[in-house]
């Protein structure tokens, strides 16, 4: 029985995360149930020492595991196994590519493609993930989501380390993103701030949001207006400072001037005539964001083509768009600074919290009571 021990070495991809998630990627058919058997009968071991289910591993480390029992099930349904992909599945999502290193790939996303599947969708970007895996030792990670009907750059991480480090760029605010949109109207002024707070509207089963001034979460976007079709459309520069749930959509409907082709947000009013196309125009541009190996990732995502089509219709020129400088960034970083400093604030206010209370305990008891009793 002994023979049939099994071990294995952490690789750098699985640096730091918990021995449970660890059998997750490598024996997804061992159930936790089996995994706390195992460790609580010194059966798994991390470099000969006994270990829990919640014990990081560590690159390099040995991981002992015991002979497999293959009557024993676990209590659980089975995962179902990803479908293989067909050669004209493999074709498209390889076309999407606009950049690949050896820490991420960045896709052009199509409209009407989904980034992840659910109830009733079946087809989306990461059931395609296996097609971009490449030479990689895995497939590539979502690190972040674009809305099914937005086109444009979406990042994708070549590892778990590589995902945890571009999802704090994110988190952080370090990571710059900038859209391209057509709008119903033109705003008066031609550069400023949306600063609404977004919540999600009651009654919508959490599929819209809407401004919530009381209840909201803080929602900043920058705008700016690259070129206008009279007063019927223009053309929006959009920087989000924040990463709501359809925030951009939602913050342009609350000002007056909805998406062209949003109808979720914007109703009848989202929906030009003379042709122009009932599709969204909805478009992530460009991404700059810190690159593991010290430099900067800048990607820029060409317009899809019923974009373009309407651009056309409106008379607008493609290159009054391109080259302008990123704007907004002091207003990004003050931002940055902003949240970075109440995160400080509130981890102040948790150490004094648990200051006091250690005096608390510390303190003798009060004599009072035996005082009296003498």
């Amino acid at each position: 029985m002994s023979d049939n021990v099994r071990n294995f070495v952490v690789d750098d991809d699985d640096d730091g995360i918990r021995l449970d998630r660890w059998f997750q990627r490598h024996l997804p058919d061992t159930g936790f149930a089996r995994i706390a058997r195992w460790t609580r009968t010194g059966q798994i071991r991390l470099d000969g020492r006994r270990a829990t289910p919640g014990s990081r591993v560590m690159a390099g480390q040995s991981i002992r595991v015991p002979p497999a029992e293959p009557n024993l099930q676990d209590n659980r349904p089975t995962k179902p196994s990803r479908p293989e992909l067909t050669e004209a599945e493999i074709e498209f999502a390889q076309s999407l590519v606009i950049h690949r290193d050896k820490a991420a790939i960045v896709v052009n996303k199509p409209a009407g493609l989904a980034t992840q599947g659910g109830t009733k969708t079946h087809y989306h970007l990461d059931g395609l993930l296996d097609a971009l895996q490449f030479e990689a030792p895995s497939r590539p990670k979502l690190v972040h989501r674009l809305d099914k009907d937005t086109s444009g750059v979406l990042l994708l991480a070549r590892s778990a380390n590589n995902a945890g480090y571009f999802s704090k760029a994110f988190s952080g605010r370090t990571a710059h993103k900038v859209y391209w949109a057509l709008v119903v109207g033109v705003p008066s002024i031609t550069e400023g701030l949306i600063d609404l707070p977004l919540a999600r509207q009651p009654g919508s089963g959490g599929e819209k949001m809407h401004v919530d001034e009381e209840n909201g979460a803080t929602a900043k976007t920058l705008y700016r207006v690259i070129e206008r079709a009279g007063n019927a459309a223009c053309w929006l520069e959009l920087q989000p400072l924040t990463g709501r749930t359809h925030q951009l959509r939602a913050h342009l409907s609350a000002i007056g001037f909805p998406i062209v082709g949003d109808g979720k947000y914007g109703g009848k009013e989202a929906f030009l005539t003379g042709g122009v196309s009932r599709k969204m125009h909805l478009h992530a541009r460009r991404l700059v964001i810190p690159h593991p190996d010290g430099s900067n990732l800048d990607v820029h995502a060409d317009l899809p083509e019923h974009f373009l089509e309407s651009m056309s219709l409106l008379g607008f020129d493609l290159e009054n768009g391109y080259d302008r400088p990123l704007g907004g960034e002091k207003v990004i970083d003050k931002e940055a600074e902003k949240i970075a400093e109440g995160r400080r604030a509130r981890d102040r206010r948790r150490a004094r919290k648990g200051e006091r209370r250690n005096r608390s305990s510390q303190k003798p008891s009060s004599p009072r009571g035996r005082d009296r009793k003498r």
